[in-house]
């Protein structure tokens, strides 16, 4: 008897799936959580849904190189295969130990991700993964592999065929269905097939050569050469099309000396440390970094105050707004793209939803500015690990050859919390203190997903994984490149453990081995809840790393004052009302103007409150140069004064008004004299006030009641608004709850669904409802009930829904019938008029 015909060898996916415990299911259904959305009534429709063409498409694109050449292996072999068989195929004939050793590993993920199914002695690739790896013309297999002599030559004439047989030294048969096996038997013999090859032209083994990894068709002329003509006479090549030879599958093998792939690669490549720091090092380089990212963002959000960019009509930035933001923050503009589309990923901006939409602060950012250092920054990641919103695709194109712009739709990409995640657990896994080389990261992420990239963005995991490792250096995740202990800490990791000071390495070109310190990242990103608490503690590492804020500055004669590190908040937001920002760094230079002077004073500030302000926050005298400048302004400050009328100067001096009148710059004003300390204008107060102050003056706006009016800068900010979604990569993986209801549920389908009826009371067609008129489904129900079996019923409920179900009847009663439903695995009560039938059980029913 054959395997296939034993009771234990499945003959479907379905019935592979029947015998699978709760934990392989379950498993299953993680890896692939599609296949629960919704949930299927039976393992029936679960085996039907694995075997769709999208999921299938998506279960490959998970898995890791060498789980993916075992199956495109499988999809070359016969179907069904033997283990034996496959091993050859991932193998070779000199049975490489590292592909011998990793391949039943290989196999289990097949076999757990529904891919694969049947016993080693007959391997099954699932029918539609193997139509979509197994070579054709149109879609030529990664293997390089070209089709058997038996697809070869399925429209070849007999005669044809037979005279290939005889070329090849083989005798000829009766019909071309054996000569076609005995063909390829001598193919697929290795003595045999090197005598054949022995006997060849050095010039027709070049020609095998070309083709042998791929791609295995090529061109021919109507007249052969020689070479080629010897191929051609003994099937080594076989027509295909006019003009198109290609080289039988059967005889790539033979020369590649069994092996499908020509590099297998059954390890990952390990991820090299390139440097090497103390790790106290990349943590204090890390927190510096971190205060940068956090004063960035602050900047931006403050330049943002009082309304930022207007919001195109397609959504986003403009090219302009987008490179006047990278000017205010000294950064060049693809790092700009990346802090606005941090804000707005953690909600700290959005659109005002005006008519005249622009983007400004949410009411979320005067809350998060308020809040200690070390919880802002945590804010900040925990929102970048879980965006998809891509700033490194800002400035390119998408499919239709629109331009991405900043904040605008399309740069959401799934794949980009997973790839964050995984290139930091990739540093996680290094030295404490070791940073890797970039290539090795590349390399490994190719190896985990080598289907995962995109048509139109090519290698879109590799480009994640380079805009990663650079996102993280700007937010203080990692140090010089190593990841910093907080760092570790975000992805739920354990603290690293004591470090001995004296085997650290010092240099930046030290090479590093790779092993782990400790309990590796977990494989997925964190749920929320964990995820907060791992940024929680991630935080509670960087505070101490952080410096504190100081409450003084250092004033210099040359109308200068130096912040020596960050300020205080309310001494931070005077000052940049008094001063201008001249440099910024690791401290930064303020300089004192007659304009930000004035800013000041037109602020509701004295000249005595400015004089209080600086002598009680510097460390050193306040210079004379200063005091003289805050005078002089003051003294000046309100001389003039503008109203509307539609709009008026006035002035007690009569000579400032004739020198203003006589000035060309004003001419645009549309000045006139309305009286001798009076001036009428054209343009509006507001115009007014910029354009006398341009001309060296300083103006003060004054009420109708003739009261210098105090300007203040109105905050500007948009409706409370949530902070962006994150686009899903599929349907979540359920969680321990939903996957037990799950099982449940399909194990009680599965089970109505296969119990074995009596004769005669099945329905007549598959998936049939029983039918059965009431006076009978009554008496059966009724008969259950003193018996205590079970009966299998056709259920219509109250929207029209048919359905099968396992029942065990309790108690029959007033028009309806209490029963436990093993499908759903509860009690339940049905009316009887709703029952289409009632069919009972086998005596062997499990």
């Amino acid at each position: 008897m054959s395997t296939e015909d034993t009771p234990s060898a499945p003959r479907s996916l379905a019935e592979a799936l029947r015998a699978r415990d709760d934990a392989s299911l379950g498993a299953l259904l993680r890896s692939r959580p599609d296949l629960i959305t919704p949930v299927p009534t039976d393992l029936t429709q679960l085996a039907t849904r694995a075997g769709t063409r999208a999921s299938v498409v998506r279960a490959l694109e998970r898995l890791d190189r060498f789980a993916l050449q075992t199956a495109e292996a499988l999809a070359v072999a016969a179907d069904p295969a033997e283990y034996g068989e496959l091993l050859g195929l991932m193998a070779g004939d000199d049975a490489d130990p590292a592909v011998v050793a990793a391949l039943p590993h290989a196999l289990d993920v097949l076999r757990e991700q529904a891919l694969v199914w049947g016993g080693d002695d007959r391997l099954r690739l699932v029918r539609t993964a193997r139509e979509l790896l197994s070579p054709s013309p149109q879609h030529p297999s990664p293997t390089g592999l070209g089709p058997t002599v038996r697809e070869a030559t399925s429209g070849m004439s007999p005669g044809r065929i037979q005279e290939i047989v005889t070329a090849a030294g083989l005798p000829s048969t009766h019909d071309a269905v054996s000569a076609v096996t005995a063909l390829a038997a001598l193919f697929g013999d290795r003595e045999r097939m090197a005598a054949l090859l022995d006997g060849a032209p050095a010039e027709s083994l070049e020609v095998l050569e070309r083709l042998l990894w791929g791609p295995p068709y090529g061109q021919v002329t109507a007249d052969p050469a020689p070479r080629l003509r010897w191929l051609l006479d003994r099937g080594l090549l076989l027509p295909t099309a006019p003009g198109t030879v290609v080289l039988p599958r059967e005889v790539a093998l033979h020369l590649r000396r069994g092996r499908a792939h020509r590099t297998p690669e059954p390890v990952p490549p390990p991820v090299e440390a390139a440097a090497a720091h103390r790790p106290q090092v990349v943590d204090s380089t890390a927190a510096g970094q971190a205060y940068t990212a956090l004063a960035t963002v602050e900047e931006l959000l403050k330049d943002w105050d009082e309304g930022g960019p207007a919001v195109l009509r397609a959504g986003g930035l403009s090219v302009r707004d987008l490179k006047r933001t990278a000017v205010a923050l000294d950064v060049p503009e693809p790092v700009a793209a990346f802090w606005v589309e941090l804000a707005y990923a953690a909600g700290l901006i959005a659109s005002d939803g005006e008519a005249d939409e622009r983007y400004a602060a949410t009411p979320a950012w005067d809350e998060w500015r308020e809040q200690p250092a070390a919880e802002r920054w945590a804010r900040l990641v925990t929102a970048w690990l879980a965006a998809t919103r891509t700033p490194g695709l800002v400035g390119g194109r998408d499919a239709k050859d629109r331009t991405l712009s900043a904040l605008g739709p399309g740069l959401d990409r799934s794949a980009a919390p997973e790839v964050r995640h995984r290139v930091l657990a990739l540093l996680a896994g290094l030295p404490e203190g070791a940073a890797p080389a970039a290539a090795s990261v590349l390399a490994r992420l190719r190896w985990e997903r080598p289907l995962r990239g995109d048509r139109h963005e090519g290698d879109l995991r590799g480009r994640l994984a380079e805009w990663t490792l650079s996102e993280a250096e700007l937010l203080g995740v990692t140090g010089r490149g190593a990841l910093s202990g907080h760092g570790r800490a975000l992805l739920g990791l354990p603290p690293a453990p004591a470090r001995q000071t004296g085997a650290e390495p010092s240099g930046p070109g030290d090479k590093l081995p790779v092993h782990h310190h400790h309990r590796p990242a977990p494989p997925t990103p964190l749920p929320p809840a964990e995820q907060a608490v791992a940024s929680a503690a991630a935080a509670r590492l960087l505070a101490p790393l952080l410096p504190e804020p100081l409450d003084h500055v250092l004033l210099q004669a040359d109308l200068t004052a130096v912040a020596p590190g960050p300020l205080e908040r309310p001494l931070a937001d005077m000052l940049g009302v008094l001063a201008d920002v001249e440099s910024k760094g690791g401290a930064t230079v303020y300089r004192f103007t007659p304009g930000s002077v004035r800013r000041a004073l037109d602020a509701g500030q004295s000249a005595s409150d400015l004089h209080a302000f600086l002598a009680a926050h510097a460390r050193t005298p306040v210079p004379q140069p200063l005091a003289y400048l805050i005078d002089d302004v003051a003294r000046r400050h309100g001389h003039l004064r503008v109203g509307a009328a539609s709009s008026y100067v006035r002035c007690d001096d009569e000579a400032v008004l004739n020198e203003i009148l006589a000035d060309k710059r004003a001419t645009a004003l549309g000045l006139r004299r309305l009286a001798p300390t009076v001036l009428a204008a054209q343009a509006d107060p507001a115009g007014l006030l910029e354009g006398l102050r341009s001309m060296g003056f300083a103006p003060a706006a004054e009420s109708a009641e003739g009261d210098v009016l105090i300007t203040r800068a109105l905050a500007h900010r948009t409706p409370p608004r949530s902070a962006p979604d994150p686009v899903p990569d599929g349907p979540p993986v359920p969680d321990d709850t939903l996957l037990s209801a799950a099982l449940r549920a399909i194990r009680a389908g599965d089970l109505a669904s296969t119990a074995p009826r009596k004769p005669g009371t099945a329905p007549a067609a598959d998936g049939a409802l029983p039918r059965t008129d009431s006076a009978e489904t009554l008496a059966t129900m009724q008969a259950a009930v003193l018996t205590g079996e079970a009966l299998w019923i056709g259920y219509v409920n109250a929207e029209g829904a048919a359905s099968q179900r396992l029942i065990a009847p309790i108690r029959v009663e007033g028009g309806f019938v209490t029963a436990y439903d093993h499908t759903a695995d509860e009690v339940r009560t049905y009316p009887l008029h709703r029952i289409t039938g009632v069919a009972e059980l086998a005596d062997d029913a499990g």
